[in-house]
């Protein structure tokens, strides 16, 4: 039997860009999931054959409405990788304030409490996590001048 410890795993930071785009990721599932699984709920199908969904006709409006939201989350996932670091943070601190309260409005009026105060609650914690790594992105460090040696990073004046 042998007694020598594992080896620690390294545990490698995750760059912000990343984290968000895990996050949106994770927004998207969920926000698309909640209506895959609400197709389960008696007559909501029957409801969508018979042209209605909510209470709401279908119509090319409406599926398109549908689909230019749910574009936001997805569009996010792309945008948290590409766009310049400020844009990037400001872009995500304005979206998912926006979703929250698109988010809640999911469980307004509904009968099955448990399954959208469910589906609500988890978008929201990936909405809150969206926004404290938006809120919360590292800034640079700043960098001093040093009169016999030009500008010098910070951390070598200490």
């Amino acid at each position: 039997m042998s007694t020598r410890q594992p080896t620690p795993l390294e545990d490698q930071p995750i760059s912000v860009r990343a984290k968000l785009a895990a996050a949106w990721t994770s927004f998207m599932f969920l926000y698309a999931y909640v209506d895959i699984l609400a197709f389960y709920k008696p007559g909501v199908v029957d409801g969508i054959q018979a042209g209605v969904i909510w209470e709401f006709q279908v119509s090319q409006e409406l599926l398109t409405t549908f689909l230019a939201l749910m574009a936001i989350p997805i569009s996010m996932v792309v945008l948290s990788m590409t766009l310049p670091a400020r844009a990037n943070r400001i872009t995500n601190l304005a979206v998912a304030a926006v979703q929250v309260p698109f988010a809640a409005f999911n469980a307004v009026g509904e009968s099955w409490t448990f399954f959208y105060g469910l589906g609500v609650a988890l978008e929201l914690v990936v909405l809150a996590l969206i926004l404290r790594c938006a809120w919360t992105w590292p800034r640079t460090t700043p960098r001093a001048t040093s009169p016999d040696r030009g500008t010098v990073p910070a951390h070598h004046l200490a």
